[in-house]
């Protein structure tokens, strides 16, 4: 039995690709690439959100932070990706109109994650915050919206893995199948691993975080060793055209390269010894940047017009405004009797 008999005999069992991966409705094409990274986008503000509230934050602040990061990230990881696979543009049968058409795939994490800390600063800068306690909340965060993301690459039918017998093996269509490989191969579902990968990564880094006491940063850069863990065996299975340098692919030395990273992150953020959550100063200054404070103002100026009124009332009930003063401020002392008190 020759080896596309048993890749034949195993189809039936295998991962299948979607027929297709975009959807036109009228003059728009809708391209599932692209709803899966915002879905991923989405997931990450809300998760962000909540976990930095946790530290003392306000959540509302992950919308001026998604303004400024999103756009720079998805720059960022453009352009890391056709850096990283330049033939696909500028090679022989390359076109470089083709970078800038993000809707057909290809997003470098490492350029969106760098770019993207770029906005996060910025709008950390202009709201007077730290960059630790956000970068901790962010790091599970993360890994979910990549987990989400990869399953774009299985709607078009990209950056699988080698060929493999297994019975989760994925089909690729003729229009996807490498060139050097025989109808109905089957290859690693390298889409599903990094997926399963993260969201394990992010989990455990939720349950460690929540039963240790780091510093600020030590949980960025534990997502940044724990992410790239997987990522450099995931990238090794991988088949389609790549930089390589002394026999290894780019990404795999950039994920040696920011597991290192991580490290230094990890302890030098631990001999710093600073907090990971915000402090009660940078929690004010926050929600008066935020224009939070405002409403908190008008709720204070309602209960001191309703005091007044009280004291009018009851100076209109006894005949004398000093009595009802009197009557107030013994309320106001726990005195008094329990007529004047339910009456204020």
């Amino acid at each position: 039995m020759n080896d596309l008999t048993v890749a034949s005999s195993l189809i039936g069992s295998a991962i299948p690709s979607p027929p297709q991966g975009a959807w036109n409705i009228g003059p728009l094409t809708i391209h599932m690439y692209g709803i899966l990274i915002m879905v991923g986008m989405v997931a990450a503000v809300w998760i962000t959100g909540r976990r930095y509230e946790r530290r003392g934050g306000v959540a509302d602040f992950m919308y001026e932070i998604a303004l400024w990061a999103i756009p720079l990230g998805i720059i960022g990881a453009r352009i890391y990706h056709v850096v990283s696979s330049p033939d696909a543009y500028f090679g022989p049968n390359g076109n470089p109109i083709d970078a800038f058409k993000i809707w057909n795939g290809g997003l470098g994490i490492w350029g969106g994650v760098a770019l993207g800390a770029v906005g996060a600063y910025i709008a950390l800068r202009r709201a007077g915050q730290r960059m630790g306690p956000l970068a901790d909340s962010i790091a599970p965060a993360l890994l979910v919206a990549q987990a989400i993301g990869r399953w774009g690459n299985w709607f078009n039918q990209e950056l699988f893995g080698a060929p493999t017998t297994l019975p989760w093996g994925l089909q690729v269509d003729a229009a996807h199948m490498p060139a050097q490989y025989a109808a109905g191969t089957l290859f690693h579902p390298t889409f599903l691993y990094e997926c399963l990968w993260n969201l394990v990564i992010a989990a455990l880094i939720v349950w460690v975080d929540r039963r240790a006491r780091f510093a600020s940063g030590q949980v960025f850069g534990l997502y940044l060793m724990g992410y790239t863990l997987g990522r450099v065996w995931i990238e090794m299975l991988r088949v389609d055209e790549a930089q390589h340098i002394l026999g290894l692919r780019l990404n795999v030395w950039t994920s040696i390269a920011v597991f290192l990273a991580g490290l230094a992150v990890f302890c030098v953020a631990g001999r710093l010894g600073r907090s990971t959550t915000v402090s009660e100063d940078e929690h004010e200054h926050l929600r008066a940047h935020l224009g939070l404070d405002k409403s908190d103002g008008a709720d204070n100026e309602a209960d001191e017009s309703l005091d007044e009124e009280d004291v009018s009332k009851l100076a209109d009930e006894s005949g004398s405004a000093q009595g009802a003063k009197n009557v107030f401020e013994s309320v106001e002392a726990g005195e008094g009797s329990p007529e004047s008190r339910s009456a204020l």
